[in-house]
């Protein structure tokens, strides 16, 4: 990972000269500890500073480790549906036709080696998967989230169905995420890192027990050179935000990586720019800077 020596940005004062104040091709953020708030939503001054730059011709695009059911809810706060890079990268979602348009799957033998990897090093380790497949719409009958017996949710969401841990591993999926309420995201990272290699992409948007595993090279930063061949524009030319290490590669892909003032540590280390934390407009007082 490359490091940046990102400059803290002062409020409300002049940019400085390390600023990138040119208005990109493309804009990508992240969505929770990010775009929206502790609360869920997108303050005025942000939403109206996305319309701003939107309309002076940006595109701008949500990258997050959500999967395309969860994007409705921030379309709503937007105002407008954005065309969407789900699942760290592994889904490509324009949420103005309510379809996926491109994914990358976690083949069953590696689900398969990944669950027995991690119920061997974790202890008491609970194991799910996101499922979805191109050109499907998020109110398809199809079966999503599903978990093996004893997975426990990071967040307050449970909208999941429960198979046995053969019926888990048995089809693709975009996702696979281990849960230990014991540890940190962190811990778990460091005991299954070792192991995992480059066979899987894996990740945490949470420090509350959650890893993320999608296939090999994929995250947000490709998710991003995904979208931007959707939507034919250049990819030469991004500015993009986040805050927890799955934002980490497209931080350092972009042209300009902003971090949140609430950013994980290693967000901040990848970045290019500090800017105020979510819950300050921190997305929306650099879109106003841009020209």
């Amino acid at each position: 990972m490359r490091t940046r020596n990102a400059p803290e940005t002062e409020l409300d004062t002049p940019k400085t000269a390390e600023s990138f104040d040119t208005l990109p091709s493309l804009i990508a953020s992240d969505v929770d500890g990010t775009l929206i708030s502790s609360e869920g939503r997108i303050t005025p001054r942000t939403r109206e500073a996305v319309g701003a730059v939107r309309d002076r011709g940006a595109t701008f695009v949500l990258a997050t480790g959500r999967p395309p059911r969860w994007i409705a809810p921030v379309a709503d706060e937007l105002g407008y549906a954005p065309l969407a890079v789900c699942a760290n990268g592994a889904a490509l979602y324009d949420s103005g036709d309510d379809r996926v348009v491109r994914v990358v799957n976690l083949a069953p033998d590696t689900l398969d080696w990944l669950a027995d990897l991690a119920t061997g090093l974790l202890d008491g380790v609970g194991l799910a998967v996101e499922r979805i497949s191109p050109g499907s719409h998020t109110d398809d009958d199809l079966l999503r989230f599903v978990s093996a017996p004893g997975y426990q949710h990071a967040w307050e969401r449970s909208d999941h169905a429960e198979v046995s841990f053969e019926e888990l591993i048995e089809r693709p999926a975009i996702k696979l995420l281990a849960r230990c309420p014991g540890l940190s995201s962190s811990e778990m990272f460091g005991i299954l890192a070792p192991h995992v290699g480059d066979r899987v992409d894996m990740t945490f948007s949470t420090e509350n027990g959650l890893l993320e595993i999608s296939a090999g090279g994929v995250n947000k930063a490709t998710g991003l050179l995904m979208a931007a061949d959707y939507l034919n524009i250049p990819s030469d030319s991004i500015l993009a935000f986040g805050d927890m290490p799955n934002d980490v590669p497209m931080l350092t892909m972009a042209r300009h990586g902003v971090a949140m003032g609430n950013a994980h540590p290693r967000a901040r280390e990848a970045a290019d720019e500090i800017t105020a934390a979510n819950d300050d407009d921190g997305v929306g007082r650099v879109l106003e800077r841009l020209r």
